[in-house]
């Protein structure tokens, strides 16, 4: 199996590019986000590639960190979620996005993506509530897949996953609420500004 494929970019489609290694081209389908970051040919790129193995066809799928790759695993865990899918999901919003619209349940926002009816945002919403992929353990940092190391989630936005955590939420939906309350406020907001935003957003 392939798990990560770093070369040049050497063409860019609708929904895929072929990146260039040692001089072997493989295809790899992305999201409109991933591709949004990959659009321009001849720069190096190294993605998080997930294989899909089938009787008359092998599909590489390409994502720029590996939290985008494990979010693509853990949707398809959803009943009516393919890898097509998925991807429109993590073309519409980020993964911290995801875990925090998970987190308070907001159905609207996820059927927002393409090939998302209003019955299968309720699915995904009800089945992921209490899950989140390994790397969205956010107190841990994360590594971004194009050679630049992320830096470690700030003390506030820990300190605030832990205020969430003994009020009573699960990781999934204080992890997400604390990134997105953070996104929101901007990285010098402080402890107790980022619980009353992660407490906003996980009001039901």
């Amino acid at each position: 199996m392939i798990g990560k494929l770093k070369g040049l970019i050497d063409t860019v489609g609708e929904d895929f590019i072929i990146l260039d290694v040692h001089g072997v081209g493989y295809l790899v389908h992305c999201s409109s986000r991933t591709l949004a970051r990959l659009h321009h040919v001849g720069d190096p790129a190294s993605l998080a590639i997930e294989t899909h193995v089938r009787e008359d066809a092998i599909r590489l799928y390409g994502f720029t960190t590996d939290a985008e790759r494990d979010w693509f695993r853990l949707l398809q865990t959803v009943q009516g979620v393919g890898a097509k899918v998925a991807l429109a999901i993590l073309g519409t919003m980020s993964p911290e996005e995801l875990a925090a619209s998970i987190a308070r349940q907001d159905k609207a926002r996820i059927a927002q993506a393409q090939g998302i009816g209003p019955r299968l945002a309720a699915r995904l919403v009800a089945e992921l509530k209490d899950k989140a992929p390994p790397n969205l353990a956010f107190g841990k940092g994360e590594t971004a897949m194009n050679g630049h190391a992320e830096t470690q989630e700030p003390q506030a936005v820990q300190d605030a996953i832990s205020a969430l955590l003994t009020l009573g939420y699960g990781r999934p939906q204080a992890a997400g609420a604390a990134a997105a309350a953070q996104e929101a406020l901007g990285g010098a907001a402080d402890v107790a500004a980022l619980i009353r935003h992660s407490l906003k957003l996980l009001a039901p």
